[in-house]
C-alpha cells in the first residue's frame, strides 16, 4: 500500500510498504481522508519532534524513523481483530490517535492523554492516516454517523483540539471571547465557541482567513491588527470590560501580547498553539490582573462531545476544508501550499486511496 512516509527534516517520501497486521483487539481501517497538521508541517520544517529520530525508538510503539504520518484522518472499518464485537465492518469511523501505555484505563484517567512517554498515532509510529490502511486499538475507534461526509470527519481530531481548549477555559454562555489567530485551529475554536453560545471576536491579518472566519458564520467580530487596535476595539465592544476568555492560536507574540491588553481583570488565556521558541509574556500584566493563563494539548474524553457537535448540525466543517488532494502530491500541493502559501487555504485533506 502507498504512504507518506517522514525520513527526516524535509525529507517525506511517498513509498509502498506491507499492509499492517490486524491483530487482537484492533480495527483495520481503509483510511478515506486524512487532513494536514501543523504538527506535521512543524515536523517537515523543524523536526524531527514528536517523531522518534531514526535509531531512537519511541518506548510504547517501539518505532523510529522512517513514520508513516497521518493523525487527522477519517474511513471504514474493513476487518475485526479477535475480541472486537461492538462495531461492525463498514461501519464510518474517525481515530482519536493517541499512542499511550496498555495499563492506563482511559474510562478511568481523567489525565490520559498527559501520560508518561504519550505520543500519537501517525507521528510517534502505529501507522497513520496518510496511507491507505491502518490498524487501531479498539479503545481508539470513534463511530460516526454516515450522515456525515468523511472528507468533513477527518476534521473532528483537530475540532476535538478546539473542544479540548474550550473547556480549559471553561467558557460559558454569554461571554464573550477573544481568539488570536484564525487559522485552522483558531477558526475550529471560534466554531466550537459559537456553538456554546459565546460571542466570538477573532484577530487576524490574512485578507482571505479573515473572509474565511466571517463566511464560516463562527464569528461575530473580525479585527485586523493592521488597521484597529485589537485590544481598544475589544474594550468598546464589551463596554470596558474586557472579553471574558481568550484563545492564543498564533504563536505569535504580539498575539499574546494582545491577549493580555484585551482580557479583563481575572480573565482567562488559553494557549493552544504549539510554540517553535520561548515565548515573552509581561508578568505585571498577569499579575495585576490576576490572569489565568492555562496550557492546552490534545483532547481528552473530548470525541464523543465533539462528534454529537457535528452530528447534530451545530458546527458545519464544510467551509473549512480548502482543498483535496491525492497522496502523491502531498508535498506539491499540500505541505508547499501550507508553508509558503498558507493565506490561501484553511485546511487541505488528502486521499489516500
Amino acid at each position: 500500500m502507498k504512504a507518506a512516509r517522514f525520513y527526516d527534516r524535509g525529507d517525506i517520501r511517498i513509498e509502498d510498504i506491507p499492509e499492517p497486521e490486524l491483530l487482537p483487539g484492533t480495527v483495520a481501517i481503509d483510511v478515506a481522508w486524512c487532513g494536514i497538521c501543523g504538527s506535521d508541517l512543524h515536523e517537515y520544517l523543524d523536526g524531527p519532534i514528536f517523531v522518534p529520530p531514526a535509531g531512537h525508538p519511541h518506548p510504547i510503539s517501539g518505532e523510529s524513523a522512517p513514520i508513516t504520518m497521518g493523525h487527522e484522518f477519517s474511513g471504514v472499518v474493513s476487518a475485526l481483530g479477535e475480541g472486537v464485537d461492538d462495531i461492525e465492518v463498514g461501519q464510518h469511523v474517525v481515530v482519536e490517535p493517541y499512542i499511550i501505555s496498555d495499563d492506563i484505563d482511559i474510562t478511568t484517567d481523567p489525565a490520559y492523554h498527559l501520560s508518561k512517554d504519550m505520543n500519537f498515532i501517525g507521528l510517534g509510529g502505529r501507522g497513520g492516516g496518510l496511507s491507505e490502511k491502518v490498524v487501531v486499538q479498539r479503545r481508539w475507534v470513534h463511530k460516526i454517523s454516515d450522515n456525515i461526509p468523511l472528507d468533513q470527519a477527518a476534521l473532528i481530531e483537530p475540532l476535538s483540539v478546539a473542544h479540548h481548549a474550550v473547556i480549559r477555559g471553561d467558557a460559558k454562555a454569554g461571554q464573550v471571547a477573544l481568539v488570536g489567530g484564525a487559522g485552522p485551529i483558531g477558526l475550529l475554536v471560534s466554531a466550537v465557541l459559537k456553538a456554546f453560545g459565546l460571542t466570538v471576536i477573532i484577530s487576524e491579518l490574512s485578507a482571505a482567513r479573515k473572509d474565511k472566519a466571517a463566511s464560516a458564520g463562527v464569528v461575530d467580530h473580525v479585527l485586523d491588527p493592521s488597521e484597529v487596535d485589537v485590544a481598544a476595539r475589544v474594550l468598546e465592544l464589551t463596554d470596558g470590560r474586557g472579553a471574558d476568555v481568550a484563545f492564543e492560536c498564533s504563536s505569535v507574540n504580539a498575539v499574546l501580547n494582545t491577549l493580555f491588553d484585551a482580557i479583563k481583570p481575572t480573565g482567562v488565556i488559553v494557549n493552544v498553539s504549539i510554540w517553535g521558541k520561548p515565548a515573552q509574556i509581561d508578568m505585571q500584566k498577569l499579575v495585576l490582573k490576576e490572569v489565568d493563563l492555562r496550557g492546552t494539548i490534545g483532547y481528552v474524553n473530548d470525541h464523543e462531545a465533539t462528534i454529537a457537535l457535528v452530528e447534530e448540525g451545530k458546527i458545519n466543517l464544510e467551509p473549512f476544508i480548502t482543498g483535496h488532494i491525492s497522496l502523491d502530491h502531498l508535498i506539491d500541493e499540500g505541505f508547499d501550499t501550507l508553508i509558503h502559501r498558507n493565506e490561501t487555504a484553511v485546511k487541505i485533506v488528502v486521499e489516500p486511496r
